[in-house]
C-alpha cells in the first residue's frame, strides 16, 4: 500500500509509520519538524519498501497542495495533523489561537483531500482515515476549542463518506480517548484510561483492518461518556463544575 500520515514527526503519526512500516508499503511521511522526519525516516527505512519525507506546515496550504500534487496515487491517508491549547489555557481563547487550531484540525484536511480525493475517485479505491477524539462527543469548558475542531471533523468526514462510498472510497474516523502523545504531555491531570502510543495506534490499525467506520476507544470512556449525555442537563453542570 502507499499511504500518507500528516503529522508524522511525533507521537501518533510517528507510531502510525512504525506500525505501517514493512516491504510491502511506501510511506509518506508529512510534517513540518525536519529533523523529527528524517530521526524517524532512520529508524524504518530499512523496515519499508520505501519512505518519502513531506517537510511543510499544514497551514501553509498553498505549498502543501502543492507537494501533493507530486504523488501519483495513494491507497490510504491518515490524516493526524492536529494540535491543542491544552487544558490550562485562559477561559477565553484569541480570535488568533482559534483561527491557528481549526487551520491545523480541520482546514488542512480538507487542503489534503481537495489534492487527493480525484486521485483516489480515478483509481475507484481508497481508504481516507481522521483522527478524531472522543472529546468531540463530550465538551469540557477547558477544552472547548479543540473539542469543537474535533465535532466539525466529524461532521465532515460524514459528509465525505456519504458522498464517496459508490466511487470505492472507504472513510474511517477514529475517536481515541487519552493516548501518549505531544499534546496529552500537556496536560497536568490524571487522565482516565490514558492509553501508550503503540497500544492506541494498534488498536486503530486493527479497526481500519476490520473496517470499522467509526471507532470510540477504549470503551469504558467512550460508555461513560454516553451515559453522561443521558443525564438531565441540571446535574451534568454539577458534574462538570465538579472536575
Amino acid at each position: 500500500m502507499k499511504i500518507l500520515i500528516t503529522g508524522a514527526s511525533s507521537g501518533i503519526g510517528a507510531e502510525f509509520a512504525r506500525q505501517y512500516a514493512s516491504n510491502d508499503n511506501e510511506l509518506y511521511l508529512l510534517a513540518r519538524r525536519e529533523d523529527k522526519l528524517l530521526q524517524l525516516k532512520n529508524e524504518i527505512s530499512n523496515k519499508c519498501k520505501k519512505t518519502t519525507l513531506i517537510v511543510v506546515d499544514v497551514r501553509d496550504f498553498d505549498t502543501l497542495q502543492s507537494k501533493l500534487r507530486e504523488i501519483e496515487s495513494l491507497d490510504m491517508v491518515i490524516l493526524n495533523a492536529g494540535i491543542s491549547l491544552g487544558h490550562a489555557h485562559a477561559a477565553i481563547p484569541t480570535i488568533a489561537e482559534f483561527k491557528n487550531l481549526y487551520d491545523v484540525n480541520v482546514l488542512s484536511s480538507h487542503a489534503v483531500l481537495e489534492v487527493l480525493l480525484p486521485k483516489m475517485q480515478m483509481q475507484k479505491s481508497g481508504k481516507i482515515v481522521f483522527i478524531s477524539s472522543l472529546s468531540s462527543l463530550f465538551t469540557m469548558p477547558t477544552a472547548k476549542v479543540y473539542a469543537s475542531s474535533k465535532r466539525a471533523l466529524n461532521a465532515y468526514a460524514e459528509g465525505i463518506r456519504y458522498k464517496y462510498v459508490k466511487e470505492g472510497i472507504e472513510v474511517f474516523v477514529m475517536l481515541p480517548g487519552f493516548i501518549k502523545s505531544e499534546l496529552t504531555d500537556k496536560n497536568d491531570f490524571t487522565m482516565p484510561f490514558l492509553l501508550e502510543t503503540d497500544e492506541g495506534v494498534r488498536l486503530m490499525k486493527r479497526a481500519i483492518k476490520r473496517g470499522k467506520k467509526f471507532y470510540a476507544f477504549p470503551l469504558r470512556f467512550y460508555l461513560t461518556i454516553r451515559i453522561l449525555r443521558w443525564l438531565p442537563s441540571v446535574l451534568l453542570q454539577k458534574i462538570v463544575d465538579r472536575f
